[in-house]
């Protein structure tokens, strides 16, 4: 369906009179004007005063009206007349003239509506320019009512039901990434005890000297760096991999049961639709018996017509009322499932931007650790730059000569 707004029908209220700021005008299927706030989503029946206190329809009011879906409110419940319902049903009559008969309202509301779902919506010819609820925001409440050939076979596949399998896809992706964090202290782990391990190797522990004492430092600095992964590797546990764990533990388990009361209120309204269906089938058969009676009546077929007329006439009064009431609860039902659709979709949407947000600061912390940690692992190597730097080879081999020295008495040539 196409976003934008309903052209007023003649015979409306003058466009031209400004609205206040933030506040559209819309037409529901039925013909009747309400008002939606773009800034709060508050709808009404009555049209808004650009002078706060004063009323601008006086002898109207607000109406607890439904989100808008698609510039479209689920519209029927008991608190509006008939007018309002997305349904309308004309009870019969004695007039035989109007008995099992569409009459052309219906037709032209048949027309002028499709149905999705078990749910009447505008006709897309109809409402060339309706408008969404949040036009510039591709939001979740706007394009999942309707359901999508699943490419995997012949079925389909509910609108809201790719929402939830994206929110499951998304915490399947934060266990993922949870346990890539986990490899990684892992090899953290390992890679500090391997170098604590090699710090305490004897190897070369006999050099002596400047030299000796920066070989030292070099073999300090390994279990200096290793103490530095294993603090790197305990803050990517308890800072990183396990918020990311945590996050949600119940989210599968949420969402089920979000799905299964979004389900619920599909059967419902599938439910109210059949009722609907058939006691519009019902009304018509008793309109034809009625007829049909009536018609016996004129040619005086039997004297028992008149009395059958009058059983028949209350059969389809009672038909009539039976529909009334079936359409009633339709949009009831329709009406529920529409605020929750709303309600639930800006819900999920708000927890995968949530989702997304958590993830993105966790991971914004493993590069601020990776960054302590190289800084603190070119520490650890600073002191071992410095005895290099004083490394002397004269000194060295004076320092050993004065240790080790054995005499400098040196042979001297023999004379004849």
């Amino acid at each position: 369906m196409k976003p934008g707004m309903v052209p007023p029908p003649p015979g409306e209220e003058s466009q031209t009179v400004i609205l206040p700021p933030g506040w559209q005008s819309y037409l529901s299927p039925q013909g009747r004007r309400y008002y939606v706030n773009t800034t709060t989503n508050e709808t009404t029946w009555e049209r808004p005063s650009s002078s706060p206190g004063i009323p601008a329809s006086p002898g109207s009011h607000r109406s607890s009206l439904p989100p808008t879906v698609n510039g479209y409110h689920a519209s029927g419940t008991p608190a509006h007349p008939p007018e309002t319902a997305h349904m309308s049903v004309r009870k019969s009559t004695g007039d035989s003239q109007n008995l099992g008969s569409s009459s052309p309202s219906k037709k032209q509301s048949k027309e002028n509506t499709i149905t999705i779902n078990c749910v009447t919506f505008p006709h897309p010819d109809t409402m060339p320019e309706q408008q969404l609820l949040k036009p510039t925001e591709w939001s979740y409440c706007d394009y999942f009512w309707a359901d999508r050939k699943d490419p995997q076979g012949n079925g389909t596949v509910a609108g809201f039901e790719l929402l939830l399998q994206k929110q499951l896809k998304g915490k399947q992706m934060q266990k993922e990434m949870s346990e890539f964090i986990r490899e990684r202290i892992k090899i953290e782990e390992d890679y500090a005890k391997n170098l604590a391990k090699l710090s305490q190797n004897s190897l070369a522990s006999q050099e002596e000297g400047s030299l000796g004492e920066a070989w030292a430092q070099v073999k300090k600095s390994l279990a200096d760096e290793a103490e530095v992964h294993l603090k790197f590797s305990a803050k990517l546990h308890s800072e990183v991999e396990k918020p990311l764990m945590n996050f949600r533990e119940n989210f599968k388990k949420d969402m089920k049961k979000c799905d299964h009361h979004i389900a619920d209120l599909r059967k419902q309204l599938a439910s109210r639709y059949a009722s609907v269906e058939k006691a519009r089938k019902a009304l018509t058969e008793r309109q034809r018996d009625l007829e049909m009676k009536t018609q016996q009546l004129e040619i005086k077929l039997s004297n028992k017509t008149e009395e059958d007329i009058k059983k028949a006439r209350r059969k389809s009064t009672q038909a009539g009322d039976d529909l009334m009431r079936c359409v009633d609860l339709y949009n009831q039902a329709q009406s529920k499932w529409f605020e929750e659709m709303v309600t639930t979709t800006l819900e999920l949407e708000r927890l995968e931007v949530e989702r997304v947000e958590m993830i993105r600061q966790h991971l914004c912390q493993y590069t601020q650790l990776r960054h302590e940690t190289d800084m603190f692992n070119q520490s650890t190597v600073e002191p071992v730059d410095q005895l290099l730097r004083k490394v002397d080879p004269a000194k060295d081999r004076e320092l050993w000569v004065r240790e080790h020295k054995t005499g400098n008495i040196r042979p001297v040539d023999m004379e004849i």
